[in-house]
């Protein structure tokens, strides 16, 4: 009996970065580029650089790492870059995309923001608002009637006058000061990149002032 052999896995698809979202080119040298995705396809990218920058050479575009953050972590991607069109050196198309790494997978970076939050628990509703968020979960002001593994459905609101982000989570650490720490159990993963998101903007923001924060 003849044993045929079996086919090579394909490699699991990568997850792109959508478009308006703001992402990071790495060159050989160190240097790190802001930049923003313009277009998305199925298995490519058009990015364009949002700072004043020198075009380019051949072999900065063969060596490029486009970084941004994912609900998974910071992912790195590799591929074919070019110049989309010569006249435009700062619109650069990304092809045959494909993932170096993932950095802190599975542990998300958490920012310590205030933002309004409704709980819906055993005890009722409750109006309380955050300590500190990240893409697994965050850190609430209270109630502090929350018991230690209950179920929580909660609305977010990161934004004016953009909806809430609606889930659910589990509490998972509680303080002294009667500050609750809640995981994730149900959140869509549109809505875990919003907060992802909204993270980087909110760094970002601050580095550009000036206001970074020494941990």
């Amino acid at each position: 009996m003849k044993f045929g052999r079996g086919k090579a896995q394909a490699p699991a698809p990568v997850a792109l970065p959508g478009r308006g979202e703001n992402v990071t080119l790495s060159t050989p040298g160190g240097g790190r580029i802001p930049a923003r995705v313009t277009e998305q396809g199925a298995d490519w990218l058009l990015v364009a650089i949002t700072v004043p920058t020198k075009p380019l050479t051949g072999a900065q575009l063969a060596a490029l790492v486009l970084e941004y953050n994912s609900p998974r972590g910071r992912m790195r991607l590799q591929g074919s870059f070019a110049i989309d069109d010569p006249a435009d050196p700062d619109l650069l198309r990304l092809t045959e995309p494909r993932s170096l790494e993932v950095l802190q997978e599975r542990s998300y970076v958490r920012y310590e923001v205030a933002r309004p939050v409704i709980v819906y628990a055993t005890g009722g509703q409750t109006q309380t608002f955050t300590v500190d968020i990240s893409g697994g979960g965050f850190q609430l002001a209270g109630p502090d009637t929350l018991k230690l593994g209950e179920e929580i459905r909660f609305q977010l609101s990161l934004e004016q006058g953009k909806p809430p982000i609606s889930g659910s989570a589990r509490v998972v650490r509680s303080t002294p000061q009667g500050r609750r720490a809640v995981e994730f159990t149900g959140i869509g993963e549109a809505e875990r990149r919003r907060i992802v998101r909204f993270i980087f903007e909110c760094q970002r923001d601050e580095r550009r002032r000036g206001l970074g924060r020494e941990r």
